[in-house]
């Protein structure tokens, strides 16, 4: 009898056991009712069924890509720092391909295809359904690295994982030939005038966060993603997970230090939080006006998109704040020091920023010499009498 009562019960609860497949399941219906109790096993039954198809699944060697990016998301996807850009990709993968499409029959051609696909997708739109704006809107094609980013890249990694690591059949792709050229990163390093008055420009909880950016170099997720738990006062040090989920200690200067400490008591598990400007109950959403809340990607996106034009300042983002920190901090040491800050595996991605070196030689050989070049040049260009 799969539904009955325990000779030591105590409580009257009936307990289900039954198995299916050669597993057993058991546990308590936390019914005192048999009729209610048997509808409990009859769901229970119906979930040990789903978790066996999901094991069976997971190991077939003709796996579709909707299993397979099941899989990938439950091992790797939901715990990258980003994982909402993660999945997004997956679903966009599985629309493309469709859930049933096998992973082995994704060979070179289909990449190919789907690469193309995406490059003809568009930015979204930035502007509010609904509103009326004086202007029409200029819209943009996704960038190539936002298509290696988002696909190539994502595919690439369930395809070379189902092979290696699930034994499960691919076809043979060469990525070299999908992943498509970047433009090299520019390094864009801001002035402090730039610095204060795009400071000047954002809004609390904002312009401590910006300016923690500019001081240690953090990227945008390093920072929103920035905990308590991680921030260490009596070591003067904190934590931040980057790229890949790994970790990176970075030393508090003084000024990160008061940052830091003025952050407190305002939210209990993130650092950097922001005032509600009015009080929103729509969806899920639910603010009250004045109350602090942690810092989101599109809040920080839309906070510095609009106080760089309002500062007057050009051609600036986010990013260039790292780009702004190691530039400064290379001034005063090496490129060995600036690739512990960054959290660089490999030194030559650091090197993009030796010209602030050979800005620093150019300047220190000027120093150097007496004259200017134009003094020199006329020097020697006089004609000598005899």
């Amino acid at each position: 009898m799969s539904v009955f009562r325990r000779a030591d019960s105590k409580d009257g609860l009936y307990s289900y056991d039954f198995q299916l497949q050669g597993r057993r399941f058991s546990g308590s219906t936390g019914c005192t009712s048999k009729r209610e109790a048997k509808q409990v096993e009859t769901v229970k039954r119906a979930e040990a069924k789903a978790i066996l198809d999901v094991e069976k699944a997971f190991s077939d060697p003709n796996m579709t890509v909707a299993i397979a990016a099941s899989r990938y998301w439950e091992e790797v996807g939901q715990h990258h720092e980003n994982w909402k850009n993660t999945e997004w990709s997956m679903a966009w993968l599985v629309s493309h391909f469709g859930s049933e499409t096998l992973l082995q029959a994704i060979d070179d051609e289909k990449v190919t295809t789907m690469v193309a696909k995406r490059r003809g997708e568009f930015v979204p739109s930035q502007r509010k359904p609904g509103r009326k704006y004086k202007t029409p809107e200029v819209r943009k094609r996704v960038s190539a690295a936002t298509v290696n980013r988002t696909v190539t890249q994502p595919l690439r990694e369930i395809i070379l994982r189902a092979n290696s690591l699930w034994g499960t059949r691919t076809a043979k792709v060469d990525w070299s030939r999908h992943l498509l050229a970047e433009p090299k990163e520019r390094v864009r390093e801001a002035s402090s005038g730039e610095e204060a008055a795009i400071m000047a420009e954002l809004a609390r909880g904002y312009e401590v966060a910006v300016e923690f950016a500019f001081i240690n170099g953090c990227r945008r997720m390093e920072i929103l993603g920035l905990e308590w738990s991680r921030v260490d006062f009596f070591g003067r040090q904190f934590t931040v997970i980057g790229k890949g989920n790994k970790s990176r200690v970075i030393p508090m200067t003084q000024r990160t230090f008061e940052i830091l400490w003025a952050q407190q008591n305002y939210h209990g598990e993130k650092v950097f939080t922001y005032i509600a400007a009015r009080t929103v109950r729509t969806g899920k959403r639910r603010l009250i006006k004045g109350n602090p809340y942690p810092l989101t990607e599109a809040g920080l996106k839309t906070a510095m998109r609009r106080a760089v034009p309002k500062a007057g300042v050009k051609n600036f983002h986010f990013h260039d704040t790292r780009h702004t920190a190691a530039t400064r901090v290379l001034r005063k040491s090496n490129l060995k020091v600036v690739q512990q800050l960054l959290g660089h595996e490999d030194i030559k991605t650091t090197t993009k920023y030796a010209h602030a070196m050979m800005d620093d030689v150019l300047n220190a050989m000027e120093a150097a010499n007496p004259k200017n070049a134009e003094e020199a040049y006329i020097r020697v260009s006089k004609p000598v009498r005899s």
